[in-house]
């Protein structure tokens, strides 16, 4: 055996050999980066089910004990609300009987259109912006509060020959259904009751505003506005066709507000502004004459 051959054989003796290098470790892309960059629901599991040095690293990362319970209860409960915050669903709201008004427009002999209002109306609804088809309207309108400008007006309107007022004296709609036109905008069908008679009746709703009000008691108020055209005498209202017009044109203008007792509370009032100081106006010497203006300070 030449000198050059035992130089390369390993040395019987395992003392003499002295430590064997430790074999390097080759981690993939989604080794390193893959565990920091999953979902939360998924990280700490991951974790858990490394029993090696990667998954080791990857939870001292994370400043979660390894092995522990603490991380998986943590994962299971993050887990469960991931599906229920993404699955709020529609609020509950109530309409506000000052800010809801019904306008009326119907033809006065082919001269003018008399206009008309009815105020006080109330109902609720069921409403998620993201999702319009669960939206669910179910309002009141109290006819008996039509103001047409003038009382004996008035009192024809609600005469038994057209509106009958005193056996009929609200009208209620109920949506069905509600098919989604754009982001803010809609098309709300259900059945209304006018003068003791159901019939279908469509509305094109807009969407103004979704947001806390500004004034107390600062609730989280929704606004609409909302068209409809309908035929009175579907209705049985079929007096005085040669003077009064058969089309009625509504115009509807509505806010509701979130209902307290459903869903999250209402968000905080914001802090008073501090009042501004008031100008410091000299007053006027006695013997100055009261009609003379007095002096006011520039800025």
């Amino acid at each position: 055996m030449t000198g050059d051959t035992a130089a390369r054989l390993p040395d019987p003796d395992p003392a003499r050999q002295g430590p064997r290098p430790r074999p390097t470790r080759r981690r993939s892309a989604a080794g390193r980066n893959g565990p920091l960059r999953t979902r939360a629901c998924g990280f700490i599991v991951r974790c858990i089910e490394s029993p090696d040095d990667a998954g080791r690293a990857c939870c001292q990362g994370a400043r979660v004990p390894y092995p522990s319970v603490r991380p998986l209860l943590l994962a299971l409960a993050l887990c469960a609300l991931a599906p229920s915050a993404r699955a709020a669903g529609p609020e509950n709201y109530a309409l506000d009987p000052v800010h809801t008004r019904v306008m009326f427009a119907i033809s006065h002999a082919g001269f003018s259109k008399a206009l008309g209002t009815v105020s006080g109306s109330t109902g609720t609804l069921s409403f998620d912006r993201e999702d319009w088809r669960s939206a669910r309207l179910d309002v009141r309108v109290p006819v008996a509060k039509l103001d047409l400008g003038d009382a004996k007006w008035n009192a024809a309107a609600l005469g038994a020959g057209l509106l009958d007022g005193q056996r009929h004296p609200e009208a209620r709609f109920v949506s069905d259904r509600v098919e989604p036109v754009a982001a803010d905008r809609a098309r709300v069908c259900g059945q209304l009751t006018l003068r003791g008679r159901s019939r279908p009746l469509c509305m094109d709703v807009t969407l103004n505003a979704l947001k806390r009000h500004p004034l107390p008691p600062f609730r989280r108020t929704a606004g609409f506005s909302a068209t409809a055209t309908l035929s009175r005498a579907d209705f049985g209202i079929d007096a005085w066709k040669s003077v009064i017009g058969d089309s009625v044109e509504l115009r509807i203008e509505a806010e509701a507000v979130r209902d307290r007792n459903a869903g999250e509370a209402d968000e905080p009032a914001p802090p008073p502004s501090e009042p501004e100081a008031a100008p410091n106006v000299p007053a006027p010497k006695p013997d100055t004459d009261p009609y003379e203006p007095v002096p006011v300070p520039h800025a």
